[in-house]
């Protein structure tokens, strides 16, 4: 197969794939950043840094919740739900591989006449 990846026409569901990809790496961080909160906590001796670490904290918790609540209800995430999660896991991973197996970079990338406009910026009229 010869696709040309950069057509726009080929770009089809490539958003909500993006989404869900940005979503699930924000909750991974987003946990990550309670649990470097909660250690520095417990290594804290200061009472005004330890005040401040918990205000941070707190704000993460629920950073953390409002973006699982936001997956979920989209139905990019299913904690509860781990069969439908694992189905959700093994299409991430066969995704993955798909575009690694891409040629994102063809000989040919002039766009010449894929759009209805002239580019900004005083580019060459098509």
């Amino acid at each position: 197969m010869n696709t040309d990846y950069l057509d726009p026409i080929n770009s089809l569901n490539v958003p909500e794939l993006a989404d869900t990809t940005l979503a699930m790496d924000f909750l991974m961080r987003a946990k990550e950043g309670v649990r470097n909160l909660a250690t520095a906590l417990t290594e804290c001796a200061s009472p005004d840094a330890r005040a401040l670490l918990r205000t941070q904290l707190r704000q993460g918790i629920a950073l953390h919740q409002e973006i699982t609540e936001l997956m979920v209800r989209k139905k990019w995430f299913h904690p509860y739900e781990l069969t439908e999660q694992y189905q959700l896991d093994q299409l991430s991973a066969k995704n993955t591989v798909m575009i690694g197996q891409m040629n994102l970079f063809p000989g040919n990338t002039s766009r010449k006449g894929l759009f209805d406009r002239v580019p900004d910026g005083g580019g060459e009229q098509v």
